[in-house]
C-alpha cells in the first residue's frame, strides 16, 4: 500500500479506516493532507474488499481541529476561491457521492473544515468529549468547504444560522439533539460502534447501497429531479444480479448472499 505523510490506513475486516495523523496540529487540514485524502478515497473505491470507510482523527482530543491557518496568511481572493474549490470537488463532494458507506467518527474537535469534512460523511457518531462548530467568522471569514450548505441540511436553517454566526462549539450531546450526529458513545466505544453500524450494512445489498446514496443526494440538491432519480434507479436495481439474489432468497426463506 502507497505510504502517506499525513494519512493512516488501516484495516478492520471489510472497513478501512481513514485517519489524519497530524496529531501535534489538532490533525488539522492542510494542502497536502486534502491531497492525499483524495487518493486514499480514489484507491479504496477500487477495492473491491473494501465496503464502508470510517474517517477519523489520530489520538483522543481532536477528529480535525479545521484547516491549517498557516496556510491562509498572504492568500488573496483569487487563490482562497481556488482552494476552496479544490477541497469541495475533491474531498467534500467526494465523499458525498461515494459509493460505499462513510462514516466520520469524530474523537473530539471538530471544527471548520473538519466539521465541514464530517458534514460530508453519509452518518457521524461522536465521542462524548466531542466538540462542533464552525468558527470561520472569528476570522472574518465564511466556511469554505461548504458549511453554509450541508449543515442547514442536517439542523435546520435556525440552528444552522446561530452556529455559523456565533461560530461558537456544541457539546456532544446538543449535537445529537440538532440531529447532527447519529449516535454519541464513549470514547473507547466509538470505532466499535462504527463496525458495528457497518457490519449491519454489509449485510445488503453493495450496489443498492451505491444507488440509495445517489438517489439521496439527488433529491437533497434539487427535490423535484430526486424523485425521478429514485424511479430510475429503482428499475435499474431490477437488473443487477444482487437484486436478482435478494428477491430469490426472501422467496425461498434464507438469507442473500451479497
Amino acid at each position: 500500500m502507497t505510504a502517506y505523510h499525513t494519512i493512516l490506513v488501516e484495516r478492520e475486516g471489510k472497513t478501512a479506516v481513514v485517519k489524519i495523523n497530524r496529531e501535534a496540529k489538532l490533525n488539522a487540514l492542510n494542502k497536502e493532507t486534502l491531497a492525499e485524502l483524495s487518493a486514499v478515497l480514489d484507491m479504496l473505491a477500487e477495492d473491491v474488499t473494501v465496503r464502508g470507510i470510517v474517517l477519523t482523527g489520530a489520538g483522543n482530543k481532536s477528529f480535525i481541529a479545521g484547516a491549517d491557518i498557516l496556510e491562509f496568511e498572504g492568500m488573496d481572493g483569487a487563490s482562497a476561491e481556488l482552494l476552496a474549490i479544490e477541497g469541495q470537488r475533491n474531498v467534500m463532494d467526494k465523499i458525498e457521492a461515494y459509493p460505499k458507506p462513510v462514516i466520520a467518527a469524530i474523537n473530539g474537535f471538530a471544527l471548520g473544515g473538519g466539521l465541514e469534512l464530517a458534514l460530508a460523511a453519509h452518518m457521524r457518531i461522536a465521542s462524548s468529549t466531542a466538540k462542533l462548530g464552525l468558527p470561520e467568522v472569528s476570522l472574518g471569514l465564511i466556511p469554505g468547504y461548504g458549511g453554509t450548505q450541508r449543515l442547514p441540511q442536517l439542523v435546520g436553517k435556525g440552528r444552522a444560522f446561530e452556529m455559523i454566526m456565533t461560530g461558537d462549539m456544541v457539546n456532544a450531546e446538543e449535537a445529537l439533539a440538532y440531529g447532527l450526529v447519529n449516535y454519541v458513545v464513549e470514547g473507547d466505544e466509538l470505532l466499535g460502534k462504527c463496525y458495528t453500524l457497518l457490519e449491519r450494512i454489509y449485510l445488503r445489498s453493495p450496489k443498492a447501497i451505491a444507488a440509495t446514496i445517489k438517489a439521496v443526494n439527488t433529491g437533497v440538491l434539487d427535490p423535484r429531479e430526486g424523485f425521478q432519480k429514485e424511479m430510475a434507479l429503482f428499475g435499474a436495481c431490477f437488473d443487477t444480479d444482487e437484486a436478482k439474489e435478494g428477491i430469490r432468497a426472501f422467496l425461498e426463506k434464507r438469507k442473500p448472499n451479497f
